[in-house]
């Protein structure tokens, strides 16, 4: 499918997967509620500009945007560890120079915000909020520190399991994914509605990171490798992904 309303632009767009997404409303969320569509969605199309720019080109990174270990004078407290993978296209393509963003909770479970006021201790050393560009092959890399799980009121006793969020942008800010990459092994999987809100139980475990012995740094930082899958079957769960209608023709 796509937009032909303006003469000779084609622009491709698609339809929600709701096998692999999860829902804009799922009840055990239960901010969702709150803040999904409630009314019939109104195509809005893509016209050229809004699809090429504004053009994110590699000097928006700079220095140890990548290493959020290194951002402060001193040294960001927990574990060590080393994020990378590659970003691919629904044919299994390498998608290069592509803007990755990370942000996530510090070793204790708390996040460098304002609203986050539980009693677990802030890391003056860790903001958390890392950004690289793909290299030629898709392939990124970041290192940080492993995040601690924390509390949040969704629920009894509610947890949220130790996760990444990542932000994965084209060449404009109208084409911007989210998601979230977990580690394997968590025992908080059970009562957590964002990962039990994804319906295929095989597109849940491609949100999982697999730990990589080989690119680990010895006596320095322990490796997990997590590739990402924009479209197709394979595809990585994506959050609050906007439905596109398709186009009658």
């Amino acid at each position: 499918m796509s937009d032909t309303s303006h003469e000779g632009l084609h622009v491709p767009g698609y339809v929600r997967d709701h096998d692999t997404h999860p829902p804009l409303d799922y009840p055990l969320y239960k901010s969702t509620s709150l803040r999904h569509p409630q009314r019939p969605l109104t195509l809005l199309p893509h016209m050229l500009t809004e699809i090429t720019s504004p053009v994110l080109g590699e000097d928006r990174v700079v220095g140890d945007d990548h290493d959020l270990t290194r951002q402060h004078d001193g040294e960001a407290q927990g574990q060590r560890i080393i994020v990378h993978g590659q970003v691919r296209d629904s044919d299994g393509r390498p998608v290069p120079h592509t803007l990755v963003e990370i942000w996530q909770a510090n070793a204790g479970g708390r996040y460098r915000h304002a609203a986050d006021n539980w009693p677990a201790p802030l890391d003056p050393h860790f903001t958390g909020v890392g950004r690289v560009i793909t290299d030629d092959q898709g392939r990124y890399r970041f290192v940080t520190i492993r995040p601690g799980a924390y509390p949040w009121k969704n629920h009894q006793n509610a947890w949220r399991p130790a996760h990444i969020h990542f932000s994965l942008f084209g060449r404009a800010f109208t084409q911007r994914l989210v998601t979230q990459m977990y580690f394997p092994d968590d025992p908080l999987f059970f009562q957590d509605p964002m990962w039990q809100s994804v319906p295929d139980e095989k597109a849940s475990e491609r949100m999982l990171a697999r730990f990589d012995y080989d690119t680990t740094e010895p006596e320095w930082a322990l490796s997990y490798r997590w590739d990402i899958v924009l479209r197709g079957r394979e595809q990585t769960p994506f959050e609050s992904e906007e439905e596109v209608l398709e186009d009658d023709e």
